[in-house]
């Protein structure tokens, strides 16, 4: 693990994971699940929950980025552009500072989407186990 590492994956928003996002926090907000009145707030769909979005960064951070010996500390999140079913995101992490003393590492997270726009960042501070 040193400083500039960096992995991504990709990952398609679908209908199946909006639902199971919503049966497992019980947000039944209308703008993620009623397409008309989406559509009355100005969007051309329904929009995806931000916190389904960001948990791409436990993805990134158990999977990819440090991997299986890692147990997250912290995720800050930013939300910069909604998404929507059917956006093809890709998550990129990059090892921002290795703290050896604290068995820590800091990555910096984005997620764009399939037309290159930046939708979410975030900071995620995740334990190393030994």
């Amino acid at each position: 693990m040193t400083p500039g590492l960096t992995e991504s994956f990709t990952v398609t928003v679908s209908e199946e994971k909006m639902a199971q996002f919503c049966a497992l926090s019980g947000d039944v907000s209308p703008i993620h699940m009623d397409e008309t009145y989406a559509a009355g707030r100005g969007y051309p769909g329904r929009v995806c929950y931000g916190m389904l979005v960001a948990a791409f960064f436990s993805t990134l951070a158990g999977v990819y980025l440090p991997g299986e010996h890692c147990l997250l500390h912290s995720v800050e999140s930013k939300f910069a552009k909604p998404v929507f079913i059917g956006d093809v995101l890709t998550v990129t992490g990059v090892v921002e500072e290795v703290n050896e003393v604290f068995g820590e590492v800091t990555i910096k997270g984005t997620i764009t989407n399939q037309n290159g726009k930046k939708v979410c960042r975030g900071v995620i501070k995740a334990g190393l186990a030994k």
